[in-house]
């Protein structure tokens, strides 16, 4: 078992156990998280979430972002500046669409969640656009 310093299990799901999770998945959910999808802008029912909290992976629940790094980038979904635990996310070289991004996806289940990009805000410089169909948020108590 692989742990991440803030001591979650990073263990790759099994490819059975995605598709056993991913049975629930709604059409839309498994375009954008199985098949690197993306979701409109300003649809996402995430996206203008002021509540404290953190924002899962919808399909294997690993922590991914905290809502005190959250911020308001006016892309139309939810944006970020660094993430709950920097292991907790794999980066991938993105040349679809005629440019290079940086695709990221959850580093347990290799669900895509969105892009990263070096123009957000301080400390990180970095902006997290994230799709809101690829998160669940869970409230502080």
């Amino acid at each position: 078992m692989s742990s991440s310093a803030t001591g979650y299990d990073l263990t790759p799901l099994t490819e059975a156990q995605t598709e056993e999770k991913a049975a629930s998945l709604t059409a839309e959910e498994r375009k954008i998280l199985l098949d690197h999808g993306t979701e409109p802008p300003f649809c996402g029912n995430l996206l203008d979430n002021k509540l404290e909290g953190v924002y899962h992976c919808r399909l294997c629940d690993l922590p991914l972002f905290s809502s005190n790094t959250k911020f308001d980038s006016g892309t139309g979904w939810p944006s970020f500046f660094q993430p709950f635990d920097k292991e907790h996310i794999r980066y991938i070289e993105d040349t679809s669409l005629g440019m290079t991004r940086t695709e990221v996806r959850c580093v347990r289940c290799d669900s895509h969640l969105g892009h990263v990009f070096p123009d957000g805000p301080p400390p990180t410089g970095q902006r997290y656009c994230l799709n809101s169909v690829a998160l669940t948020f869970q409230e502080n108590s």
